[in-house]
C-alpha cells in the first residue's frame, strides 16, 4: 500500500500493463490450471477415509459457527458476520493448494485439490453462502 501510494496515478498508469491487463490474463490461466488438477485428482478421494471427506463438508460448518460467535462477540452486523462467515468457511480454495503444491509436492493431490475444490468450494457456493446469510440475519440481526 505504501508503494501505491508513492507512486501515485502516474506510477498505476505506468504500471496498468502489469498489474491490470496481464493479471487478469494470468489469474485465468492459474484457475484453469487449478480447476484441471482437481478434476485430474478427484476420482482418487475413492478409498479415503470417510473422516477425511466428512471434514471436507463439516469442517466449513465449524469454521463458519466460530466465525458467527466472533461476529456476535464484537458486534458485527449480520452483512459483515455473514461474510466473515463465508471467509472462514471456505478452507482458503485458491492460496492453499497452490502453496501446497510447491511447497509439499510429496503431498496427495488428490486431498488438498480433489477435497477443496471439488468438496467444499461447491458446497459452500451452493448451500453454505445463502444457511451462512441466513444465520447471520437471524443471530445478528
Amino acid at each position: 500500500m505504501a508503494i501505491g501510494l508513492a507512486i501515485g496515478e502516474v506510477g498505476k498508469t505506468l504500471m496498468q500493463p502489469f498489474t491490470g491487463d496481464l493479471f487478469r490474463g494470468m489469474l485465468a490461466f492459474f484457475l484453469l490450471d487449478m480447476g484441471l488438477t482437481a478434476a485430474r485428482h478427484f476420482g482418487e478421494l475413492r478409498g479415503k477415509p470417510p473422516a477425511l471427506l466428512a471434514y471436507a463438508v463439516l469442517g466449513p460448518l465449524a469454521h463458519a459457527s466460530l466465525a458467527l460467535a466472533l461476529a456476535a462477540l464484537v458486534g458485527l452486523s449480520a452483512g459483515n458476520g455473514a461474510l466473515l462467515m463465508v471467509l472462514a468457511a471456505s478452507a482458503s480454495y485458491i492460496a492453499v493448494p497452490a502453496v501446497l503444491r510447491y511447497a509439499i509436492p510429496e503431498a496427495g493431490p488428490s486431498l488438498y485439490f480433489g477435497m477443496s475444490l471439488g468438496i467444499t468450494f461447491p458446497l459452500n457456493i451452493l448451500l453454505g453462502i445463502p444457511f451462512y446469510t441466513s444465520v447471520a440475519r437471524a443471530v445478528l440481526g
